[in-house]
């Protein structure tokens, strides 16, 4: 049971912040690169919820390389679609098809850099 907590309460309270943060409504910076940092945060936030959902799945399922890689990303893509689609009801936020890409590339930026570990560890 310690086990299971150490690895899915990490991705449970993570998904929290990103709903979080998703509920604030006109959710802005103020600083002169808003924009850039409200992207760049999106690719952060799922950069780390993929790490986090990788770590988890490994660490409770005999999952094949296949696996790992696929239902991971799929669980973040499925949340950064329903992350979008929460927003529908916060004033001030939309539901942005962009950003579920933008998502994307935090997901698959953390395979190429798992890739690269992997690479490097021979």
């Amino acid at each position: 049971m310690v086990k299971i907590l150490k690895l899915w309460l990490p991705v449970l309270l993570w998904a929290g912040l990103i709903f979080f943060l998703s509920g604030i409504p006109d959710l802005k910076t103020n600083l002169e690169y808003d924009f850039v940092l409200r992207k760049a945060g999106h690719v952060f936030e799922y950069f780390i919820f993929t790490f986090l959902l990788y770590r988890a799945f490994r660490g409770s399922f005999k999952l094949n390389a296949l696996g790992l890689i696929a239902l991971p990303a799929f669980c973040a893509l499925v949340y950064a679609c329903s992350d979008e689609w929460h927003q529908l009801f916060v004033p001030g936020r939309c539901c942005c098809v962009k950003d579920v890409f933008i998502d994307s590339i935090g997901i698959i930026l953390f395979y190429a850099v798992l890739k690269c570990q992997r690479r490097r560890a021979g």
